[in-house]
């Protein structure tokens, strides 16, 4: 087998021959690896977005003989990471013989209920919308893309003549219809009517190709959206300047971050007036070449065409009203000026939602936009999590290709807005947003805990993934951090975090930190206090330089954190938690503590002080009191060990028995327990608990508050 490569500039080649002769005689396996491959490349199809399938002889289980089996992805999942248990299997002939029973378009949904009685593996993914688009085809491998080249002479207003021309006919062509059983049954009519042809185009939609082979398939694939994106190509410039032409320059790299850094937990505000949101930021040269041009005002309220798109950016984006270079120090003024913006998109998405409704809508959804554009700077999304915020602005850009695609060769035409709204509340969508898992307890949060790269902190900002949140991990050793991002990394993904080099007694780090959650995720809403260290000796041997590392770190740390968040939490105003993670020594007099243990005091009495300033916003402060957690701790670092030891008469080795022998429970404490109560307190359970202080030292009785 061989291929000439170097025909494909604008998709990815990818196919490794050695690796399908492993495959050989496998079809679905085949399918598998076919699909991977189409899902690594966001030019083909997005994530989450397209399907492919193959068909199969196999042995009926119930009869023992031979039937024509279809696996195709099932429905949600991802073709780049689809694996078999993501694939739908279904006797081809019961899936057809639906035909006898269908009763017209009108009753098309009832169809979905019924493709269960077509399952032939009964472990295998629930079958989706698009099951009777491959199914009603003869070929034995199909891909259902959704590639911005081909979409973009699909949204075009002339697309079906620009295919027809484009590809000789070779190419079908299917007016716009939402997925489902009759847009089957339309493109097996449109193959009987144009037999031999080598795919359909749907309109405003995407594109359908096949091959007798995996790789055959993939190849006409790859052929026939190159073909696309060339034409494309040659005709950008044609028509006059791409998008009308330049109309704003953008701010360089470092202004276009500190703008958007500035803004974004203010956008995060708005967007978070019913559910809690979490915000993605891109500045990509696709996005600023849309969006700094003369024709964003024309195309931008025209929204999206492919389906896949528009699901995930809602009906159009907002566009702010700001100049790039605008001064945003005045937080008030800057939401003054926005508020009736957000106002008139909300009233706008209302009446959509009141005009397009039928009598079995589902109620309405959240009224904010997901897509902002902020011309000059780039595009800001929000949604309920950071991976749906990421794709849902990857799905923007791809359709700002789609736009950019059809006005080049035509013009860009979107979905009605009656069809958007159908596919948007589409009882089925409907029913498949019912089934996702409930919003975990941390859903929507983004948390910020100093010190996070091991010991305590690691285990909290563990903890907080767990239960939903996102975090921005960050630790004055960069090596340390790196490798704690890769631990994340590898244990939640890639969209559970951020990094940044902080320390607690650099003003410089502390600020870029926020910066960084701002980019990242829109804002912070927890932070946690728990960066430190400590040093144990007498007062004759104390010294100035210990004494200032000590209240630099502990206390003055503790309180530009939370000064600087505070700015942030205050610009998205949906309140906030700051826990402070102090010590039992706060309260308790012992032997060589001078230092650590007034410092611990100042870090406690200021939390009760803070509390009493930031309850008017809705933010919440409280204190967690460890005792001896040694477990991966720097505290036990430089020489504390040793020195708490000598206090004791005690051996370092001894230390652990002997901190849980002193408590009333005999317990030793672990950084988990730690961050168990970090997250007593975050959530939701003590929503309406302050200036509060949690001991958690298997109880040690001079440590109680009261």
């Amino acid at each position: 087998m061989s291929i000439n490569t170097t025909q494909f500039k604008h998709v990815s080649y990818l196919w490794d021959e050695a690796k399908a002769a492993e495959l050989a005689g496998d079809e679905v396996a085949l399918l598998i690896y076919r699909s991977n491959l189409l899902g690594a490349d966001l030019r083909l199809t997005n994530y989450g977005g397209g399907n492919t399938s193959c068909k199969v002889t196999s042995k009926d289980p119930l009869t023992g003989q031979n039937t024509e089996v279809m696996w195709v992805k099932g429905s949600g999942g991802d073709l780049g990471t689809l694996k078999k248990s993501g694939l739908a299997a279904l006797y081809v002939d019961r899936l057809r013989s639906l035909k006898n029973i269908y009763r017209g378009v009108e009753h098309e949904d009832e169809m979905v209920e019924l493709f269960n009685h077509c399952i032939f593996d009964l472990s295998s993914k629930a079958p989706s919308i698009d099951t009777p688009l491959h199914g009603f085809l003869p070929f034995a491998h199909i891909d259902h893309l959704h590639p911005d080249a081909a979409i973009a002479i699909a949204a075009a207003k002339d697309g079906k003549q620009i295919t027809q021309d484009l590809f000789g006919g070779t190419i079908g062509w299917v007016e716009w219809k939402k997925p489902g059983f009759e847009l089957g049954l339309q493109l097996k009519a449109c193959l009987d009517a144009n037999p031999g042809i080598r795919g359909i185009m749907l309109g405003s939609h995407g594109l359908f190709t096949w091959g007798d082979t995996a790789y055959e398939s993939y190849i006409n694939t790859l052929e026939v959206i190159e073909k696309c994106a060339e034409y494309l190509e040659q005709n950008y410039g044609k028509k006059g300047p791409v998008f009308g032409g330049q109309k704003i320059e953008s701010l360089d790299e470092t202004g276009r971050k500190a703008q958007a850094a500035k803004l974004a937990p203010i956008l995060r505000g708005f967007t978070s007036s019913k559910t809690l949101m979490i915000g993605h930021f891109t500045d990509d040269t696709r996005v600023l070449e849309f969006i700094n041009s003369n024709d964003l005002d024309r195309l931008a309220p025209l929204g999206t065409s492919c389906p896949d798109h528009f699901l995930r950016t809602k009906i159009s984006p907002l566009v702010l009203d700001l100049a790039p270079n605008e001064d945003l120090s005045d937080v008030a003024a800057i939401k003054e000026r926005l508020a009736p913006a957000f106002e008139a998109y909300r009233k706008m998405y209302t009446e959509y939602y009141e005009t397009c409704k039928h009598p079995d809508s589902p109620a309405i959804r959240d009224t904010n936009p997901v897509i902002i554009l902020y011309p000059g700077v780039g595009l800001f999304s929000f949604s309920k999590d950071k991976q749906t915020a990421r794709v849902a602005a990857e799905f923007y850009t791809n359709a700002i290709n789609v736009m950019k695609g059809a006005e080049a060769v035509s013009e860009y035409t979107s979905l009605p807005r009656q069809e958007a709204f159908n596919i948007e509340y589409w009882l089925l969508e409907e029913a498949k947003l019912q089934r996702m898992p409930k919003p975990k307890a941390l859903s929507g949060r983004i948390a910020l805990i100093t010190g996070s790269a091991g010991g305590i902190g690691k285990a909290i900002a563990k903890k907080f993934v767990a239960e939903g949140a996102v975090v921005i991990l960050n630790d004055m050793n960069a090596e340390r951090l790196e490798s704690a991002g890769e631990e994340f990394k590898t244990q939640f993904g890639k969209d559970s975090y951020a990094t940044a080099v902080m320390d607690v007694t650099k003003e410089d780090q502390i600020l870029a930190a926020m910066d960084t959650a701002a980019l990242a995720f829109g804002g912070v809403d927890i932070i946690v206090n728990n960066a430190g260290l400590s040093i144990s000796k007498t007062i004759a041997d104390h010294t100035e330089k210990d004494w200032d590392l000590l209240y630099d770190v502990l206390v003055k740390g503790q309180f530009f954190v939370t000064q600087a968040a505070v700015a942030v939490m205050k610009k998205q105003a949906v309140g906030g938690d700051i826990i402070n993670i102090v010590s039992k020594n706060a309260l308790v007099s012992g032997p060589n503590n001078a230092g650590y243990g007034s410092a611990k005091a100042a870090q406690l009495h200021l939390s009760r002080l803070n509390a009493a300033e930031l309850g008017a916003d809705k933010i919440r402060v409280n204190v967690v009191n460890p005792d001896a957690v040694i477990s991966d701790s720097n505290i036990w670092a430089g020489g504390w060990a040793e020195g708490r030891a000598k206090a004791y008469g005690i051996t370092v080795a001894e230390l652990p028995a002997y901190y849980a022998k002193r408590t009333l429970l005999n317990e030793i404490i672990l950084p988990d327990d730690i961050a168990n109560a970090c997250f007593a307190f975050t959530g939701g359970l003590l929503g309406k608990s302050t200036g509060n202080v949690l001991n958690v030292d298997g109880g040690v009785a001079m440590g109680f508050v009261r």
